[in-house]
């Protein structure tokens, strides 16, 4: 492969720190006793320190420098005396490892005491530097000019996105995005754990893609000699498990959707499904009202968040809205008693591109889809789905045309989508064998017929109420990202062709 003339020169320096018999990749294990944060954050001096982490920067002054190590935590300044790191004669380590053959990005280990300089910045006098590893690329090294214009900022998203590993080095702020998710993951967890639910697992390879609408991804499995899917959802089997006798389920699950990728859609994403046995989804509302200001209270310690010049207050109550009134307002449509001819004609008023494959569910949401979501940006429960968009949810107890389903929006996204589910199984058979119908029209989101999830309900399902959120799209609204590629640390890209 062709090798840049700065790599050519790193290789070089490898193969001579080799020949002074320093290991540029020692095995043995480094013991770090602080993190660059835990110096910063209330100094004190005359500690006994032992870091590790890469050299970020170095300013050599003769038999002295200065130079910053960068960890996980931030970056602190290191103090560097030829004759306090040399005590011998032999002044290699300092002269030509430390000055000559260390570059920007290689990872050092240095021990040594804090003091504070004459200008008053922390720093750690190093009494030992330990090399552990050395990098062949170069880290992008952005500059600022008199004017305070960045230069060579790593900040194209393909090369972000692509290269996350070098995008964390060097755009310090991303690793917060991702503290932030793993802060949103564990409130979640806790706040289930303290309600005695239960984390379980489910099959990611699935014999039929069910639990909700969409392509899925297709393999086969050699040793059973047959075509399975990537799961698109878990809840059929959270559901049998309600069967089996447990009262609160949840996991996290990775779902996989053969569709299109934009600012909210990547086709492997995380949801968080939750089931609760003897509730409804009017309970589930006020469940995730309580927990969604948990979440934004863990990451932000307050119940509200920065989000494209919005501030979003996720305290409780939110609005509730019901699909038919949200329609009303926003397309002038009523949707209550049209068929699907009716609905089809409104959407050809509007002017919409829809087609035949399209049933009634279908029209109605791209209704909602097009004319109304954008409108709600503080958290909104869109409430009462007609029954022709929630075949796994139960009919309305006051109205048999519409379910208990809701979904949260927020910052005009679905963040959430909820139900009472439905336990019988007579009716849940009527429902699948209609979207079959649907299928045989041409829509490829339509759900297949799980034989066995019928089978499980015909045992027996006590009413439940479930609900799904989506993990990466929450994340997006806590942290003030407009882009769910922001919050995956390896988001989907097309495959990269490398030069053998």
């Amino acid at each position: 492969m062709q090798r840049s003339e700065q790599e050519r020169l790193r290789i070089e320096s490898l193969a001579q720190m080799r020949e002074l018999g320093i290991d540029p990749y020692p095995a043995a294990e480094f013991k770090a006793t602080y993190k660059a944060a835990d110096l910063t954050e209330g100094f004190e001096e005359g500690l006994q320190v032992v870091l590790a982490g890469r050299l970020m920067t170095r300013r050599i002054m003769g038999k002295a420098s200065f130079a910053s190590l960068q960890d996980s935590t931030g970056t602190f300044q290191l103090y560097i005396n030829r004759d306090e790191i040399c005590e011998s004669e032999d002044k290699v380590l300092y002269n030509t490892v430390f000055k000559k053959l260390l570059d920007r990005g290689d990872f050092i280990g240095v021990e040594g005491e804090t003091f504070l300089t004459k200008t008053g910045e922390p720093s750690l006098r190093v009494r030992k530097l330990t090399v552990l590893s050395k990098a062949i690329r170069p880290l992008p090294s952005p500059k600022t000019d008199d004017d305070g214009v960045v230069h060579d900022a790593f900040t194209d998203p393909e090369l972000r996105y692509r290269m996350r590993y070098v995008d964390l080095v060097v755009n310090p702020e991303v690793r917060k995005t991702f503290e932030a998710r793993s802060r949103v993951i564990q409130a979640m967890r806790d706040t289930f754990s303290e309600k005695g639910w239960l984390e379980v697992d489910t099959p990611v390879l699935q014999a039929i893609p069910g639990g909700a609408a969409a392509r899925p991804f297709i393999t086969h499995h050699n040793a059973l000699d047959s075509q399975l899917y990537l799961r698109i959802a878990n809840e059929l089997y959270l559901k049998r498990l309600i069967v089996g006798g447990f009262e609160g389920v949840y996991e996290f699950s990775r779902n996989f959707r053969n569709e299109g990728m934009d600012r909210t859609h990547n086709p492997e994403f995380t949801i968080m499904e939750l089931y609760v046995a003897y509730k409804d989804y009017r309970w589930m509302m006020t469940e995730m009202e309580q927990l969604l200001a948990n979440v934004c209270q863990a990451v932000h310690g307050e119940t509200r968040a920065e989000l494209a010049g919005t501030t979003i207050n996720f305290a409780p109550p939110y609005a509730r809205v019901t699909m038919r009134d949200a329609i009303l307002e926003y397309a002038k449509v009523d949707i209550d008693g049209l068929d699907e001819d009716g609905l089809r004609a409104a959407c050809k008023n509007l002017g919409m591109e829809i087609d035949d494959s399209m049933g009634k569910g279908k029209l109605i949401d791209e209704l909602f889809g097009e004319h109304c979501e954008r409108h709600y940006v503080q958290p909104t429960f869109i409430t009462d789905y007609p029954i022709e968009m929630s075949p796994l949810c139960k009919a309305h107890r006051d109205n048999p045309r519409y379910t208990e389903r809701f979904e949260l929006f927020i910052a005009g996204t679905e963040v959430a989508n909820a139900y009472s589910e439905l336990n019988d199984p007579i009716d849940q058979r009527e429902r699948f064998e209609a979207q079959v119908a649907l299928m045989e029209r041409g829509d490829d989101e339509a759900m297949f017929v799980d034989q066995d999830f019928l089978r499980a309900l015909e045992y027996g399902m006590p009413p439940t109420s479930g609900v799904g959120i989506g993990v990466d799209r929450l994340v997006m609204m806590l942290t003030g990202q407009t882009s769910i590629q922001e919050v995956l640390l390896f988001p989907q890209m097309r495959p990269e062709i490398f030069e053998s």
